[in-house]
């Protein structure tokens, strides 16, 4: 009896630990990029390996204009988006991406890592609004 009662119980927890994991979705909430007070730009920095994203979230008001700086365009694509005002950007290799935000609020904004040499690199975006 107690042998039963002992995998009954590792079987429960383990249902319970699963369930609690994929309530949480497995991603991490995006890292608000926050201005320095009077600064208009500020810049994100990490590292990323072959194919792995950082996300992250900065406000904007309608009829601003936002450009994106990305240092290393051979390693890194950008994408921006607000799916509430239904504004998306495509995943861009460019060194520079500009847009006039459409509507107030949060924007999304992906790094990611291109596939290729060297496995992992470090990046640096700078994001401008006037």
């Amino acid at each position: 009896m107690l042998r039963k009662t002992s995998y009954l119980t590792v079987a429960l927890s383990v249902m319970l630990l699963a369930s609690a994991s994929f309530a949480q979705g497995g991603k991490a909430e995006p890292k608000r990029i926050d201005f320095a007070s009077g600064a208009s730009s500020a810049t994100v920095r990490g590292t990323l390996s072959n194919a792995q994203e950082m996300d992250y979230v900065f406000r904007a008001r309608a009829g601003q204009t936002v450009t994106v700086r990305n240092a290393n365009p051979r390693l890194f694509d950008i994408r921006v988006f607000n799916d509430i005002f239904e504004f998306e950007t495509e995943f861009d290799s460019s060194a520079k991406i500009v847009f006039e935000v459409p509507e107030t609020g949060d924007y999304y904004m992906f790094v990611r890592r291109k596939v290729g040499r060297p496995a992992s690199a470090r990046f640096s975006v700078t994001v401008s609004i006037k």
